[in-house]
Order: C-alpha cells, then structure tokens, then sequence
C-alpha cells in the first residue's frame, strides 16, 4: 500500500529506466517496465518500487510482491521471480530520490491569501504563496518561490531566502535565512534568548537580548523546536543543518555544515559545533563548550566539557563512549551475585 492519494498525490507513473536514473542504480533489463509508486517492501505491491538493506531484511525481501526493489549489489539472488533489481551502492539513499520522484515537495501556489497582512514596504518575490492569516512585517524581504503557511509570521526587517518555507503558524523574528530554508509547524526563530542577572534581593533583571539570527541554505527546523537569537552577536546555524522536533538552542550557539539536533535536544547559550555532529535525542549540551567536527553524542547524555573532532561520547556526564562501555561492564561484574564464577577487577 502507498501514499495516501487524498494527502500525498504522486507524479508518474515512471519506468524503470527513468527510476534507475535518479536512483543511480544499475538496471539489467525491463528498463521500459512501467511502475506507479514507492511502498515500504512488506506492503509494496507489483506496481511499485521498494529497497532493502541489510541483512535483517533477507525475510521481507524473499517474501516481497514488489515490481521492483533498491538493493546492494550482491543481493539480487533473493529476489522472488518477476521483481526486477535496481543494484545500488545505498539503497535507502536511493530510495529517497526515487520517493521524491513521486512525490516532490508541493510548489507554491502563487498568490496572496486576503486575510494575510504584509506591510506597505515588504518586499515579496515572484511566485510566492502567502496563506491564511500570514504576517509580514515591515522591510521584510521574501525572496522568490517562497511559501508562507497560515498564521505564520516574518518579522519586521528579516529576509528568507528564495525556494524557503514557513508552516503553518512558524514565526521567524530578528532573522536572515538563506534559500531553501523550511521552518516546521510552530517552529520559533529569534525569540528572546535566556538572559538575565539576579539581584541580591532575588530579583531577575533581563539582560536585553540584541543579537540575530542567520540560518544558512538549507536549514531545516523541526515542529515546535526553538532557536534564541544571539544576546550580542549572533545565532548561526551552519548550512544544511537539522533540527528535529522540540529542540532548544540558546543564544550565541553555533554550529558548523549539516549537523543534526535530534528531538528534546536543549544546547545551552554560546555552543560552538564543527561540521557534521550528530546529537542523539534528549541530550543536554552546558554552555560555553566546543564540540568539533564529527562528534557524536548519544541519546539522553550530558556533556559538561569539550568534546574533540571525531569522538563519541555517551552518558551522564558524558565519557567516551568505549571508556564508559568498559565502565559498564566492570560495574555488571561487581554487581553479579557471589558463588557465580565471575570475579571483581579494575575497568
């Protein structure tokens, strides 16, 4: 079973040749067969193209009733008669191209809803689609092939870069995007960040926060997640970067080319990220620190010092992640129950 037709209208239908060449997968023969859609391998049926990879999908994939299938090279033995192999160096990767195929994100449908309200000296690009309710402030500058969901608000002086996407009810304030920039329903870019100086007397005086925001080509921010604008110089987040849903990132930080920030990440104020780091989900990151190129850090871990280029931490507070298996382990050893045979030690 594929896409919902009532949600996700598809393209096609396609032939396998044209498949294979936006995959970038080889293709033997059928090369003028003819198929109308993608479909997970258990539910995919003779019209449709599906992947598999890795050895936990052998099963599903010899059970397949799929016209076609994504797979690595040497695994075209498995497939059931009829199915025709498109062979592939990264058959999910493969599949995400053909799926696009299909299914291309929606174009915007040029116009401007009557109830949106834009400012005198906005300046709005060729081709936009600005809906329901929509609030563009003052010097504002939209650039062209821009959707603006319903409800949601561009805040006065920002600029959103060509091709870029507001959902519904997605606010961008105090901001300078790039092109191709999608803010998800209810995302929140360049609130006031979490500032202030406690009296003696315990009163909380908020430092005024006057810095932006700049989100490079290709941002995406997830649902309801939060980007604080800088307290004096900026918030950056490098090009091609993801935030999942419900992720906080406090004033000052920046990141580097294509990180992920997964759900329930809070990364506290002035964070430097390099390129590339991955943030597993509900991981905290304290201030002040530097993680470099390539770290990862794993789910619910609270990293309270830098981090070098390339290593995995994981835990609270966060270790090496071979350190603190080994740390486990000897924990398990000394916790086993006397009379088993397993004796104490040093990690």
């Amino acid at each position: 079973m594929g896409a919902d037709p009532r949600f996700f209208p598809a393209q096609g239908p396609f032939s396998l040749g044209a498949i294979a060449e936006a995959a970038g997968a080889r293709l033997a023969a059928d090369a003028a067969r003819i198929v109308t859609g993608v479909a997970p391998l258990g539910h995919a049926g003779p019209d449709d193209v599906a992947y598999a990879e890795g050895r936990r999908n052998l099963p599903a994939l010899r059970a397949t009733r799929a016209g076609a299938v994504l797979l690595a090279p040497g695994s075209e033995g498995e497939l059931p008669e009829g199915c025709v192999a498109l062979v592939c160096d990264q058959p999910q990767l493969a599949f995400a191209r053909v799926a696009a195929l299909f299914h291309p994100r929606p174009a915007p449908v040029p116009g401007i809803h009557p109830t949106a309200v834009i400012a005198t000296d906005a300046s709005i690009g060729a081709g936009c689609e600005v809906g329901p309710g929509a609030v563009i402030g003052a010097g504002a500058e939209i650039g062209p092939g821009c959707i603006i969901g319903p409800h949601a608000v561009v805040g006065p002086g920002c600029v959103l870069g060509a091709g870029s996407v507001l959902r519904a009810h997605a606010s961008m304030l105090h901001c300078l995007a790039g092109a191709a920039v999608v803010l998800n329903e209810g995302a929140r870019v360049g609130n006031e960040g979490f500032g202030f100086v406690t009296t003696k007397a315990g009163q909380h005086v908020t430092v005024p926060q006057v810095g932006r925001v700049i989100l490079g080509d290709g941002v995406e921010i997830g649902a309801n997640s939060c980007v604080d604008r800088g307290a004096g110089g900026d918030t950056v987040l490098g090009p091609g970067t993801r935030l999942d849903n419900l992720v906080q990132v406090g004033h000052n930080v920046r990141t580097g080319r294509g990180c992920v920030i997964v759900a329930q990440v809070g990364i506290a104020g002035s964070v430097e990220l390099g390129d590339f780091v991955v943030i597993a989900g509900q991981a905290g990151i304290a201030g002040h620190l530097t993680l470099g190129d390539g770290v990862r850090v794993g789910a619910q871990a609270g990293v309270a010092s830098s981090v070098p280029a390339g290593t995995d931490v994981v835990g609270s507070p966060a270790w090496p992640a071979k350190e603190f298996m080994r740390a486990i382990m000897w924990l398990r050893r000394q916790a086993a129950p006397k009379g088993n045979g397993k004796s104490g030690g040093t990690p």
